[in-house]
Formats: structure tokens, sequence, C-alpha cells
């Protein structure tokens, strides 16, 4: 394989991944080749002579396993963008083996002595904050890994980290194989009758797509209210569509879950946790199950009560119709009609003045360089992992390079669902490398020739996704352990939600909301009507998130041992317990499609969205009342947070930008619930 492109570094601009050379079969040799050089490098710093020093052992691990970085990094983004049935079975058999393979370094009796050492005289060694975070957080990630545990507990400890892997692989690839297998394929445009042009069409190019011209396809969006029962007038195609939504993968990953969260809860007790939800958290900003728990229940009734006014709306809207209740698949149909009667807001009204590009370049771009200074320009002679993949290179304001970005909108049949934001290449000074960072949506792709048009959800995913973005675009810190993203998971999606600040912000909602044909402005009014309407809806929105965050905790805080005979059975139960279980409101994941937390990193932390959400309010209002403008506050907020990754405690990245603890006062008026 001496032309498999991963055995050498890329010499295409910050390290791009050399797609145009890369195929399915470079893969497996580089994993194995990756693992193994790694190995080596570990046996060589135990191996060393000499004692145990920052440089020798710690830095030393920060610099090892380079080759396994660049094909883990290429393959996880290309599995989850554009897989086929070749990456879906090398998945399988990889996943175990690099589970195996992080225990080897994790539970390497030798490694662990010199970073032990290490630790234990840390106060004598003279590091900088920076060498010092790096040392306490290694030793605390080789704690948590089970580095102190008897050989016997370990070696347990290695054939769940391998069960788990397996079980994640299965989950994802039931979830993706029955989605597609429940879309709703239907032979002409009259069965569609109240969505908008562009999406008729678009679903008639997503049956061309599929291999179905002729028919018009609804394909299945990751979570449960599908985005057209908003618009759709035929009541029983509604039905249909969300029973399709909510009936997902359940009876072969219901089995799954159940097996997946008893080896989590069992591999918490064997480290010394009454549960998986305790041993996660205890790692993040929140600190407690006690916290969340609070947190949770602070929020359910007031939630749940503003969801029955808003219920009790939309059944008197709903009476016309001839209906005496509001069943699930009704309230998106009713809430649509209620924001237009209240608010004269049609969501169809909106989409021409929300095109793909013009959103991109002159919204989410524009606002980078408002608030940050930074500019994008777009390299067409760099090539990505698809051709709808588009890669762009990042300016600073002194016009470097700060990295690349890139931007993978459209839906197809290969990508998982849902927005993600993955990194190709991580920032470090001592490795000397720039981000490469990618931001995943899925997006009707339109027919050739037609703009891409936008909800306004959509517009709000492509400036999250950009925050994400940033956050790794701008790391500033030495060791990739740190770079960008790598912070607790319940403030990763604080950056992301701030972010999203910037679409309703008049000097860029002017700049990009425009229409497509006529360039004419959004009219003003309409704006206003906008802004009237944006608390219209936060019950149900509420509701729906909370639903999944307790299905999650609920799954995550049992203890080892527990016995759960039926997945449905048991999120039900779960729902009930908190005050949650609104027939009309679904969860926004049920257990079966919830890959954030059965198949991602957010197991025990779909919590994280809210927790992060009251920094990301409270920030808001810091903007707005800090007596800076736009790009002085952008400053702040990229030096002391964004640029520090996880070089610094999180809470005290928060603290150095808005000058005092968090508070939750601006995140329940924001959600209607103080």
């Amino acid at each position: 394989m001496s032309d498999n492109p991963f055995f050498a570094t890329s010499t295409l601009v910050h390290e791009l991944p050399p797609f145009a050379e890369i195929r399915e079969e470079h893969y497996l040799p580089a994993f194995d080749q990756g693992m193994a050089l790694q190995l080596d490098e570990i046996a060589g710093i135990v191996a060393d002579p000499e004692p145990p020093t920052f440089d020798n052992t710690v830095v030393a691990l920060e610099r090892s396993g380079a080759m396994l970085k660049r094909v883990a990094a290429a393959f996880e983004n290309q599995g989850d963008s554009d897989t086929s049935p070749g990456l879906q079975e090398l998945d399988a058999e990889i996943s175990p083996r690099l589970a195996r393979h992080r225990d080897a370094v994790h539970l390497d009796a030798g490694l662990f002595a010199r970073i032990d050492a290490l630790y234990r005289r840390r106060s004598e060694l003279g590091l900088d904050p920076e060498s010092l975070r790096l040392l306490e957080r290694r030793h605390t990630a080789f704690v948590r890994a089970g580095a102190e545990l008897p050989a016997a507990d370990q070696q347990r400890l290695r054939e769940i980290n391998a069960e788990l892997a397996a079980a994640a692989t299965a989950f994802r690839r039931n979830l993706m194989d029955d989605t597609r297998a429940r879309a709703i394929v239907l032979d002409g445009p009259e069965q569609l009758a109240g969505l908008s042009a562009d999406a008729v069409a678009a679903a008639a190019e997503n049956g061309r797509a599929l291999g179905r011209d002729g028919s018009y396809v609804l394909s299945l969006k990751n979570f449960s209210n599908q985005t057209e029962l908003a618009q759709l007038t035929d009541r029983s195609l509604r039905a249909l569509l969300l029973a399709a939504s909510l009936g997902r993968a359940a009876e072969a990953n219901g089995p799954l879950a159940i097996r997946t969260a008893g080896l989590r809860a069992e591999r918490a007790a064997l480290l010394g946790h009454p549960s998986h939800a305790a041993y996660v958290v205890a790692d993040e900003t929140a600190g407690s199950v006690a916290a969340v728990d609070a947190m949770l229940a602070r929020l359910a009734g007031p939630a749940v009560a503003n969801a029955e006014r808003e219920a009790a709306e939309l059944l008197a809207a709903a009476r016309a119709d001839g209906l005496t209740s509001i069943a699930a698949h009704d309230w998106a149909y009713y809430a649509e009609r209620v924001r237009q009667s209240a608010y004269q807001v049609d969501a169809a009204e909106l989409r021409p003045y929300l095109e793909l590009e013009r959103v991109l370049h002159d919204g989410v771009f524009f606002a980078a360089q408002l608030v940050y200074g930074v500019v994008l320009q777009e390299r067409p002679e760099l090539v990505a992992y698809h051709p709808d993949a588009r890669v762009f290179e990042v300016f600073d304001g002194d016009g470097g390079s700060l990295g690349l970005f890139v931007g993978d909108f459209f839906a197809r049949d290969s990508k998982r669902g849902g927005a993600w934001m993955n990194e190709l290449v991580q920032q470090s000074h001592l490795l000397g490398k720039r981000p490469v960072v990618v931001n995943n949506l899925n997006i009707a792709k339109p027919a050739p020739g037609e703009p891409a048009l936008l909800t306004w959800d959509e517009v709000r995913t492509l400036f999250h996704e950009f925050g994400h973005a940033l956050h790794g675009l701008f790391s500033d810190v030495r060791y990739p352990l740190f770079a960008g993203t790598e912070v607790p998971r319940d403030f990763v999606e604080f950056p992301s939600q701030v972010n999203e600040m910037w679409m309703v912000r008049p000097e860029v909602l002017a700049n990009y909301a425009r229409h497509h044909a006529t360039g004419e402005p959004l009219p003003a009014e309409l704006v206003e009507r906008m802004a009237a309407a944006e608390s219209f809806g936060q019950g149900f929105r509420t509701v729906e998130y909370l639903g999944a965050a307790v299905i999650d905790w609920a799954w995550h805080t049992l203890p080892a041992g527990t016995e759960v005979a039926d997945a449905e059975e048991f999120e039900a139960q779960a729902l009930a317990r908190a005050g949650l279980a609104v027939a009309a409101v679904p969860p926004r994941y049920r257990t079966a499609y919830f890959s954030h937390v059965f198949a991602g990193e957010y197991s025990a932390g779909y919590y994280a969205y809210i927790w992060s959400e009251v920094l990301d309010a409270d920030t808001v209002e810091w903007f707005a009342s800090n007596g800076l403008g736009a790009r002085e506050s952008g400053e702040v907020f990229r030096r002391e947070l964004l640029a520090r990754g996880g070089s610094r405690p999180a809470l005290d990245c928060f603290r150095a930008v808005v000058g005092r603890d968090p508070e939750i006062g601006p995140l329940l008026a924001r959600r209607g619930l103080a």
C-alpha cells in the first residue's frame, strides 16, 4: 500500500485530506498501521530509561498517534456524510478494535505510572498554566478510563467497551436502514397539497435521486416531528408521516438500547459511580446528578403549562375543520395556522427570502466578518469527499490564513440525518497545525437550476453549526487535547447557540433576507411580525426537547443490574414520572432513533443543550448591554472563550467574558418560563 494517502501527511492546504486519492480499500490498512504505530510510540515512552518528565511523557503522548488521527478523522466524517455498504461493514469491524486500542493506551500500567508520578509532584514542575492543565486532564482521563482498577476489573472494562462500540455501530446502521425504508413515497403532487412549489419540486428531485423517477418522496429527518407536518393539508398523510417517524427502528434498536444502558451502568459501577449519568456529569460543568435533576424538574412544569395554553389556541383553530382534539400530527399544522392568523407570519411566505447561497454568504459569513473580522473565500480547486461538499479558506483580519471550512449542506441517501460539525484537522501549536472543520446539514436538494429555499429553522441551523465551526477555527492552543470544541459536553453547545443571535440582528438580517428572484428585502413589517411570533410555540419546543432529555437521563441514571423488559414502556414511564407525558407533543427523539445518545457522544448529556442555553441567553444579554460594539464584543468572546478551547476550565472562560457566574433568568424569559 505504498500509494495509501494516509501513510504520509497531506501536502494540501492545511493538511486537507487528499480526498481525490482516498479509496475505501485504503482505510483498513491505514487503521492497522496507525494503531500499531501509536502502540510502538507508547512502548517507547514507557521504555525510556530517563525518569519521567513532562516532555518525555505527557508531550510525547500528545505527539503520538498522528497517522491514526488522520485516518480516523476522515473515516468518521465519510461514514457520517457519504457512507456505503463497504464503509458500514468496515465500521462494524473497526469500532470494537478502536475501543480496544483506546483501552490499550489508557490501561497501560507503565504509561500511567509515569503520568501518575508527574501528577503527584505537579506543583514542583514549574509548568505554565496550559501545560499544568494538560497533565491534570491526562491524569483524569486515565483514572476515568480505569487505570487504577485491579486487573480483573480492567479486563471486564475492555470487554464492555468493545461491546458498546459494536452496539453503537449496529444502532447507527439499523437506524439509517429503517429511516430509508420508511420514506413516504407518493404518486403525484396533488397528495402534497399545502407544500410550497419548491418543496414539491424537491420531493420530486428526491424521488429521482433515490431511483424512483416520477414519484415524490418525503425522506425522514432524524427528529420526531417532521417539518412537512406544518404545511400538509391531508390529515391522513400527516398521520402516516409522523407514525413512520415515531416508529423507526423500534424492533431492532429497542433491545440494543436496553443492552447499551445496562453495559454503561455496569462500567460506571466498576469505576465507582452509582450510574452512568453520575460518571458522565462528574466531569462536566453541571458537576452532579442532583444539579441536572433540579434543572429538568424546574423547567418541566412551566413548559407543560405553556404547551397546554398553546394547545387550547390550536384547538380553537382546529374546530373550524370539525376537530374536537389536537393529535400529535395536527400540532405543527394548526400552530402554523395560528401563527398566520395571530401574527400574519406564514412560513411559506418567508422561504423566497431565504435562499441558501445568500444566507450563507450575506448572512453567516457576513456576520462572522462583522463580529470577528474573518473573511471566507471559496477554493473550488480543493476537492472534498463529495461533489456537494465545498471548501472555503478562512482568512483573519490581518490577512493570515486561519484554516479551512468545508460546507456540506444537502441531504442525500448516503448521509445520516441531522446537522453537525466534524474536525478533519485539529489546531495545535505543538504540532504546527491549522484547523480544517466541516459543517453538515440536511437541506432538501432542489432540482437542477432551482434555488435552495430554506425554512427559518434551517437558517437557524446554518448559524448554529457555523458557531461550532468558529469554535474550531478560532482555536489558539498549544496542545491538541484542548483544541476547539474539546470542552465539556454541557458547554460545547454554548458558543454555537450564541452564534444564532446574529441571524436576527437587523444589520445581518437586512443583508441576507432578500427575495431570490427580485432582490427585494424582506418587508420591514414582516420582520416585526416575525419578532412578535418568536415566543409563540415555546411551550411545544421546550416540552419536545425536555422529553428527549428526560428519556436520555432515565436510561442513564439506572443503577447496575437493573432489568428493563421493554424500551417503549420504559420511556413512557420516564415521561410520566417527569410530568412530560403530553400525548400531542412527542419527545424530539425516542429511544430507538436517539443516535445522539446510543450511537454518539451525548449519553447522559442531552441535557447539555438547555444547560448551555443558560450560558447562551446570559451571553446574548451581555452582547446587547455591555456598551461595546459588535466587533469589540466579538474580540472579547473570541479571545477569552472561543480561542481557549479546553485549555482552562469552561466556566472560567464564561466568567472572563461576562464578568460573573451565569444566571438562569434570561433563559426563563426567552422560553416564556419566568
